[in-house]
């Protein structure tokens, strides 16, 4: 059977989409990158916002354009939430809840699989089949807290935590199979072990990591500002764990954050980020941000963009509101206009790249380790290269040789067009520890 495999959403539907490819692959299908090639396609959707759905909705019928003969079996928070307007859409052969998703290549194929076998490592499959050279890592799924605008608990269920043993065993079989990163992800990452009655499994989890893998680098993906404490940052003296935060604030505004039913605010957010920063050097901090949420008024907006240049954070994500339905906040009254919503987005996307900018600037002239993940061009010195700092910059330069999947020093120099420019150093240092894929 030939696949072709495409995801909506968040870093945890790439770590699902990235699972579905090595069982596949263990059980000797082939994932193609043309849809017109393909046979049967598996989406992994999101329900987040309304844009997420459309595009979900566009790609299901992309594929039938691509083979019209072809099947499509659909999974993810938007199969989960309205299974009746997916399988109504041409090509739609199979609906699969999140609760069923471990099972998904099975289902389609008949053959049994483990939901973890390192099989498909010892075959040959790497990470760069899907064009990465990080792995994205499923630690955890589920969330408990409802925030009254998320969906996501409605499509995903109760927070669960993957046993720890697993993700120890996956991630030294990615750094065999050449892989320089995993990424940790999870719906509520910062709650790992939480349901298992430990409220430390976080700290475990990456101290094992630490301790019993040789992965270069270690990345945790968004946590939420209230499952951490101060201490959690001496974690960060180990410097493989790379030095970037995404702390999802949501809202500057405490009267705003209460109708969301987010555990924080100011004082205690505020005093978190400082606990971070004085504790890593160098650290980025980014942070996601609605506009427009039910009842936000030009004076809580105000407030919300005054805390969030307080913050002084590294970089937004900024949405504005999406109403889902079965979620308590579309039924809330004083819903905001679609214009108005714009404006406020526009604003605060405008603040987010100086922010960008502004941190950038700061780390000019040092010296910095990076990730080189692809050759995007050509010039006559050489490789065009795109990598990422451990603190999440993307970074360019020209190399007389091609650099992918290898960690090399780099001395940061200029930044232009939302990426700093600069120079490699001392490759052959680096690249004694890493393994380097197609390097002249």
């Amino acid at each position: 059977m030939k696949v072709h495999l495409r995801m909506v959403g968040c870093r945890l539907n790439q770590s699902e989409i990235e699972t579905i490819a090595r069982q596949f692959h263990q059980l000797g299908h082939e994932v193609v990158d043309n849809p017109a090639e393909a046979d049967h396609f598996v989406l992994n959707s999101c329900a987040v916002t309304q844009e997420a759905t459309k595009t979900s909705r566009k790609l299901i019928r992309d594929f039938h354009r691509a083979n019209p003969t072809g099947k499509t079996t659909v999974t993810g928070c938007y199969a989960q939430i309205a299974p009746g307007e997916m399988a109504s859409l041409p090509g739609v052969h199979r609906i699969i809840g999140n609760q069923d998703k471990d099972q998904l290549v099975a289902q389609i194929t008949g053959q049994s699989i483990e939901i973890y076998d390192s099989e498909p490592f010892e075959r040959g499959w790497t990470p760069d089949r899907l064009g990465r050279t990080r792995a994205f890592v499923k630690v955890q799924d589920g969330c408990d807290n409802a925030c009254t605008f998320c969906v996501t608990t409605i499509a995903r269920g109760a927070g669960r935590s993957r046993p720890l043993a697993d993700v120890l065993r996956e991630v030294n079989a990615l750094h065999n199979s050449g892989c320089q990163e995993a990424v940790l992800t999870g719906v509520h990452l910062g709650s790992y072990g939480h349901d298992l009655g430990d409220r430390q499994g976080l700290v475990k989890l990456v101290q094992a990591l630490l301790n019993d893998t040789d992965m270069p680098r270690i990345r945790l993906s968004s946590l939420e500002p209230w499952d951490l404490s101060p201490d959690f940052f001496a974690l960060w003296d180990d410097r493989r764990l790379c030095r970037h935060l995404h702390l999802p604030l949501q809202s500057g505004c405490d009267a705003t954050l209460r109708r969301m039913r987010r555990n924080t605010d100011q004082q205690r957010f505020r005093a978190l980020v400082q606990a971070a920063r004085a504790a890593i050097p160098e650290l980025r901090i980014t942070t996601d941000v609605i506009v427009g949420f039910p009842g936000e008024t030009d004076a809580e907006f105000a407030e919300s963009e005054r805390f969030v240049r307080e913050m002084n954070f590294d970089g937004l994500h900024v949405f504005r509101y999406s109403s889902r339905p079965g979620t308590p906040a579309s039924r809330m009254r004083d819903q905001v206009s679609s214009a108005l919503k714009k404006r406020r987005s526009a604003r605060l996307l405008e603040l987010s790249w100086k922010m960008e900018r502004d941190f950038a600037e700061t780390l000019l002239g040092s010296a910095q380790e990076v990730l080189w993940e692809q050759v995007i061009g050509a010039a006559p010195e050489g490789f065009l290269l795109s990598g990422y700092t451990d603190n999440y910059l993307r970074v360019r330069t020209t190399h007389p040789r091609d650099l992918s999947n290898v960690i090399t020093g780099f001395e940061l120099s200029k930044f232009i067009d939302g990426a700093i420019h600069g120079k490699v150093k001392e490759v052959d240092k680096y690249s004694c520890k890493t393994q380097t894929v197609g390097a002249g």
